[in-house]
């Protein structure tokens, strides 16, 4: 609104120039407008400037219509036709430079806008990144207690095996200890089996024994039958010889002594070998009960030890099974741990580089932010500029329309105004083109600063600003002192003329 206003009045300006009298002025046309972004720039011609370059002989004189002569009117007729001249290519570039200003602040408004989309768009995506990392934060949480749980219970199988471990020593001790009782139990069945052999030997020989000793009792019966035989048969050759008295209590003594001795032979025979027997059949049962003891012994043994070597090999396939378990276990624990920490890992990667993309994003939001700054910063020093300009020029206009000088219209009096904006020199030109790449490079030196020194640059732009305001001020209040000197000057000529 601020610069449809202004181009209306310029336009307002312009009309009234162009129907003010006999004074045509000429609008510039459209297609005379050039963008130009120097206005309101160093290069832009101040109040001081207009001091310096205003033609010193042009003093407008209060002198009546008719005490002018024709060399005055003359003179009059020349500098207005210069000062149209002037006017008139000045109000062109001023309209110029002020079209190629709107499109400039326009194109700036337009550019702004962009930038509040690319801001509006970063921080959607500057949300976005949050919840994903919330999300991945989550899922890493949920892996970092799936972890917990896994070590818990890798710990957990891990108590057990060893609990199995001291199980299974404590089995192994007892079947090395069953295994020791064993070989003793072996040992004393071999010493045992020993004494049986010894045992039986013994009865065997005993048996010969007592068989020999029958057959020696047989054969000394025989021999005895057999001599009883001879003697009787001598006893019968000679009892022919002998008279039958003696011959017969002989026979008697001789058979009763051998009766005796045999009996007495036979006896002692007998009760050695019923001793002997008696002795070998305590002996054998001895070691008979002593062999059963130790069949029952060696049986138990080996009952024992049959039922320890099925409880062991039971043992061991429970403990080759549980380590197979634990080793599949322990496997399967690695595999998901080494997956869990590939997933952790990528997405510490993902989040690393959303973290990335994030700080690159503010970075560019912060960029933007600070050419949005400066454009605004920028813009609003135009805009200030353009208002002082404008009411200088107002101020300026009315000013001279009234110091009541005769013959003078408000167009005649803005053209005076503008008269002094002069074109500037090439020396003049590449000094403002120096002043405004020194500018370009302060701005975007500024524009990597942080908020704070950008407020700071801020509240210095805007005290520089004050202070071009003051100064323009100032400027136009020793503008206005030359000028009621000059009409001081211009009242005491006419007064004199």
């Amino acid at each position: 609104m601020f610069f449809f206003s202004l181009t209306v009045r310029l336009v307002t300006q312009s009309s009234i120039m162009r129907t003010g009298g006999d004074r045509v002025q000429t609008a510039a046309p459209p297609h005379a407008l050039a963008a130009h972004r120097a206005y309101g720039s160093p290069s832009a011609v101040s109040s001081a400037a207009y001091r310096r370059t205003a033609a010193p002989g042009r003093v407008f004189s209060s002198i009546p219509d008719s005490a002018m002569d024709l060399t005055q009117s003359t003179a009059v007729t020349n500098e207005l036709k210069i000062i149209r001249t002037n006017e008139k290519e000045q109000l062109q570039g001023l309209n110029d430079r002020f079209v190629s200003f709107i499109e400039k602040v326009h194109n700036l408004e337009q550019h702004n806008k962009v930038l509040e989309a690319e801001v509006t768009l970063l921080r959607q995506r500057h949300s976005e990144p949050s919840r994903l990392h919330e999300l991945y934060e989550q899922e890493i949480r949920e892996l970092r207690a799936r972890v917990e749980e896994l070590t818990h219970e890798k710990s957990q199988m891990h108590l057990d095996c060893v609990q199995m471990n001291e199980t299974l020593e404590r089995v192994r001790e007892k079947l090395e200890e069953e295994s020791r009782l064993r070989e003793e139990a072996e040992g004393a069945l071999k010493g045992y089996q020993k004494d049986v052999d010894d045992a039986t030997l013994a009865r065997l020989e005993l048996e010969k024994k007592v068989e020999s000793l029958l057959d020696e009792i047989a054969f000394l019966r025989k021999v005895h039958e057999e001599e009883l035989q001879e003697l009787q048969a001598s006893l019968q050759a000679t009892q022919m010889d002998m008279t039958k008295p003696d011959l017969a209590a002989a026979l008697k003594d001789i058979r009763a002594q051998y009766e005796n001795l045999s009996a007495r032979n036979q006896v002692q025979a007998e009760e050695w070998y019923r001793s002997k027997f008696a002795t070998v059949t305590e002996a054998a049962a001895r070691n008979h009960d002593a062999i059963k003891h130790s069949k029952e012994e060696l049986s138990e043994y080996r009952r024992q030890v049959q039922a320890r070597t099925l409880e062991i090999e039971a043992l061991r396939g429970h403990n080759e099974a549980l380590e197979r378990q634990i080793a599949e276990m322990e496997d399967r624990h690695n595999n998901e741990i080494g997956e869990m920490q590939d997933t952790i890992q990528q997405l510490e990667a993902a989040l690393r580089s959303t973290k990335g993309e994030m700080s690159r994003h503010l970075r560019e939001y912060q960029d933007l932010l600070n050419v949005k700054m400066a454009l605004d910063i920028e813009i609003a020093a135009y805009r200030k500029l353009l208002e002082g300009e404008e009411c200088r020029l107002s101020s300026v206009g009315s000013a001279m329309v009234q110091s009541g000088y005769p013959g003078l219209s408000y167009t005649s009096a803005r053209a005076y105004a503008l008269g002094a904006y002069r074109k500037p020199k090439p020396e003049e030109e590449a000094g403002e083109d120096e002043e405004k790449e020194e500018e370009e490079e302060a701005g975007e030196e500024e524009e990597g600063e942080e908020g704070e020194e950008q407020e700071e640059g801020e509240g210095e732009a805007e005290e520089e600003e004050e202070e071009e305001g003051e100064g323009e001020e100032e400027e136009e209040e020793e503008e206005e002192k030359p000028k009621g000197k000059e009409k001081e000057s211009s009242t005491g000529k006419s007064s004199k003329s």
